[in-house]
């Protein structure tokens, strides 16, 4: 009788194993992601805004909601497994941006977590090569980081980074002559925040440089 009972006990514990989730499983991998905890977050906080009617400057409630709907985009594609990011560049000039080696391996030996390559005009990097974001030369403006939408200069060299998952538009605004990008929740990352080599070089040079970041054409 009392093997009957072991018996019993035993089963249970395995089908409850078979067909209940364990509380210790681990974590989808997506959600240990850097970039998806900043989209997950900057969805809360905006959804916040949002219900609360909290106003912000120079940003209407459709505006808020079209942002919102631009990161739920992002978090479903590191939801399904998207881990890298594209560059497309509509500047009309050439641009500086930030991968990992041309065959999409880290190099141990590297100095920099990221390499400097060079996009041409009309070009963008090729599928499952992870642009990381794009270098900001010392003589160029940058619109749409802020809430109002103003152009932004800086007095120190920096990157736009962006998050895994997303299709990068790099384009010029003819108005004004500041680049302008479709990313929502692109950062602004200065030479002491990532291990990236962030020159302090003008938009002149970058065009000196001949193209060589792999793209959809090569």
């Amino acid at each position: 009788m009392k093997i009957w009972k072991s018996l019993l006990i035993l089963l249970i514990i395995i089908a409850n194993l078979a067909f209940a989730q364990p509380s210790f499983a681990d974590r989808p991998k997506f959600s240990k992601n850097p970039d998806y905890i900043e989209v997950t977050k900057a969805i809360n906080e905006l959804t916040q805004a949002k219900e609360a009617q909290t106003q912000v400057e120079g940003v209407t409630p459709e505006e808020i909601q079209q942002k919102i709907d631009d990161l739920a985009f992002q978090k479903y594609a590191l939801e399904t497994g998207i881990n890298w990011g594209q560059c497309e560049n509509k500047t009309g000039n050439t641009v500086a941006v930030y991968g990992k080696t041309t065959n999409g391996e880290e190099n141990e030996d590297a100095v920099y977590d990221n390499g400097l390559y060079f996009l041409a005009d009309g070009q963008s990097t090729k599928n499952n090569w992870d642009c990381d974001g794009f270098y900001l030369p010392n003589d160029v403006t940058i619109s749409g980081l802020t809430a109002d939408g103003q152009a932004q200069e800086f007095t120190e060299a920096v990157a736009i980074k962006i998050p895994d998952g997303s299709k990068l538009a790099i384009k010029t605004n003819l108005d004004n002559a500041a680049i302008e990008i479709n990313i929502p929740n692109a950062q602004i990352v200065k030479a002491n925040e990532v291990n990236w080599f962030i020159p302090n070089v003008s938009q002149a040079l970058i065009d000196t440089r001949v193209p060589n970041a792999p793209t959809m054409k090569s």
